[in-house]
């Protein structure tokens, strides 16, 4: 650990820094419990750009904080722009640090990997295939609110920033809705870089237990297969038995149901693309959210985000040629996948064996209430085999449509596929088709706002064929892209983070005209009259529902649905599914 600490002190250049520049981050400069301000952070990343052209320090975006969201790119060759680093055939690590700023260990981490990288000539060589890509600080707002209070459960450092960012939402449940100028950032960063691994750096929060480091890999289940298998048989092997040969062993992210891990075992995390990792996945990118452990010392904690980082980019490195070619598999079966699942279930059948290293949980009195609480008994430590539940089975399923067809009106949307580098054409001229349109039967909302908005879950929907008329500059979607999942994802109302789950059409849930009782009483009796199929259907429902019976109101308004006075609109999801063929009068505009 002093090696750890001290080694700033002993590193040499081999381009143009020398051995008497002071290179030690605010951290090394500390005694092992402090972390960077966002000033000094963005102030060694300049200097690191300014004494080795390897690295780059770059604006990326703007923030809801008003300073800009930077990166930073160390390239061996120099190769800043994301199309030349692709063109040459370079894998791509990204790694965002300081989402929940009370969370700093990452950022730290980087400071020192990034100079490091540069001036150690064995991890150079690291970098002959791989660029490296560091956000030195995404919730800015959050860095800039610091304070030694907020995180109650943490040991350490002395100060820190605010989970919430300058809007105080919580920038990891933001990356699809994009209420935040700091997700629209990042989704055009993605979008530019299109890396092939992505690590966001965290500090869990939960029980207590031996390890300093947890891991959440992206959902295997939700990975793409040819993704999924080189990551579960390549890449996390690699990460875990390099941790180990550390002295940091590591272990799944500790998310369980029981009172304590051993009770039930763990289970693994289904990161939905309103979390960082669920999102980038939607792009064949696999991705990482490291946790170190609240409880240990910050010094530790840092090292084990280094060293992660560290081992990370090194399997790339060795992995360079495997780790390309399944993701240029996993592209290709995108692009003749017909089914996409839309949510899932956690199988509580299939199960595995991990060993687990722990402390047992007892209980004893609260000096607070009296009552029995949870505690960990340091020492008693054991080392158990416990079950671990980390396959996922889709429960709702779509069939891929040919393209979407977006009415202009929905700008905000449009700008967020914008952003996900989804291509778009427009229609040239009005257009009547006839497509299918999704009516939207039931749905269930929250009865709390999460993150600024009160979402929609448990939707059912009513499809059908329907002639509609789409106006010059509608836009269309089409499904042969590399976007395509990020587009079903997103404009499947079913789906579990869909711009309708999230309240992006909200307008057309509510009606604009109804009538009067007693005016619409007279039209329903004339309706039924002319009609006597449809006064059939109406003393049907009276049979067979008492309530609907023994209500007038609930029978006229009925009627009213029937009638062509009811506003066609209302509750017609707006994005239409087209499966014929071309749309001469579609083109790029």
């Amino acid at each position: 650990m002093l090696s750890f600490l001290l080694s700033a002190l002993l590193l040499t250049s081999p381009t143009n820094a020398t051995s008497k520049t002071d290179w030690r981050t605010p951290f090394e400069k500390g005694k092992g419990n402090t972390t960077t301000t966002y000033a000094e952070c963005i102030a060694y990343y300049q200097r690191l750009d300014k004494a080795y052209p390897e690295i780059r320090l770059q604006v990326a975006g703007t923030t809801d904080s008003g300073e800009p969201l930077h990166e930073v790119i160390v390239s061996l060759d120099k190769t800043f722009d994301p199309a030349k680093t692709r063109s040459k055939n370079r894998r791509v690590v990204l790694i965002q640090n300081g989402i929940h700023p009370g969370e700093p260990e990452g950022i730290d981490a980087a400071m020192m990997l990034a100079r490091d990288y540069v001036q150690k000539p064995e991890l150079r060589q690291q970098l002959q295939d791989v660029t490296l890509v560091i956000i030195p600080i995404y919730n800015v707002g959050g860095s800039l609110n610091r304070n030694s209070t907020t995180r109650a459960n943490q040991n350490g450092p002395e100060q820190y920033g605010f989970r919430g960012n300058a809007r105080n939402l919580d920038l990891n449940r933001d990356y699809v809705k994009q209420d935040s100028r700091n997700a629209r950032s990042f989704a055009e960063l993605l979008t530019r870089w299109q890396p092939d691994v992505f690590v966001d750096t965290h500090t869990s929060d939960g029980a207590d237990y031996q390890y300093v480091m947890t891991l959440i890999a992206t959902q295997q289940s939700k990975l793409h297969p040819a993704l999924s298998k080189y990551l579960n048989g390549s890449l996390l092997p690699q990460l875990y038995q390099g941790m180990s040969q550390r002295q940091e062993p590591m272990t799944p992210y500790v998310d369980f149901e029981g009172r304590t891990p051993d009770a039930r075992g763990l289970v693994g995390f289904l990161e939905t693309p309103r979390y960082s990792s669920g999102y980038t996945a939607l792009f064949n990118t696999i991705g990482f959210i490291t946790e170190t452990h609240m409880l240990k010392a910050y010094t530790p904690r840092v090292k084990a985000q280094y060293d992660f980082l560290d081992l990370m980019i090194r399997a790339v490195a060795h992995d360079a040629d495997a780790l390309g070619q399944a993701r240029a598999e996993a592209n290709r079966q995108l692009a003749a996948q017909t089914t996409f699942p839309l949510a899932w279930k956690l199988d509580t059948t299939a199960v595995e064996q991990v060993t687990f290293l722990g402390y047992e949980g007892r209980m004893k009195p609260s000096e607070v209430s009296g009552k029995s609480r949870l505690y960990y008994d340091r020492t008693a430590p054991y080392s158990r085999q416990i079950n671990y539940y980390n396959t996922f089975r889709p429960t709702v399923t779509v069939a891929r449509p040919a393209a979407y067809l977006i009415p202009q009106a929905w700008g905000e949307v449009v700008e967020h596929l914008r952003r996900a580098g989804t291509q778009l054409q427009r229609l040239t001229r009005d257009t009547t088709i006839t497509a299918e349109v999704y009516y939207i039967q039931d749905y269930k909302t929250g009865t709390k706002p999460y993150e600024g908005h009160y979402l929609h879950n448990q939707v059912e929907l009513r499809p059908g064929q329907q002639l509609l008329t789409f106006r010059q500059g509608d836009y269309v979607a089409w499904l042969n892209q590399p976007a395509a999942r990020y587009l079903i994802e997103t404009l499947e109302p079913q789906a579990t983070d869909s711009f309708f789950a999230w309240g992006f059409f909200d307008s057309i849930l509510q009606q604009k005209e109804y009538f009067s009782d007693y005016v619409f009483e007279d039209v329903a009796a004339d309706l039924l009259r002319q009609d006597p199929a449809l006064r059939q259907r109406l003393e049907n429902l009276k049979k067979q529902n008492p309530a609907f019976a023994a209500s007038g109101a609930a029978q006229l308004d009925w009627v009213y649905r029937q009638s062509p006075n009811y506003e066609k609109a209302h509750l017609r999801y707006p994005i239409v599914r087209w499966n014929g063929g071309k749309l001469p009068q579609a083109k790029v505009k």
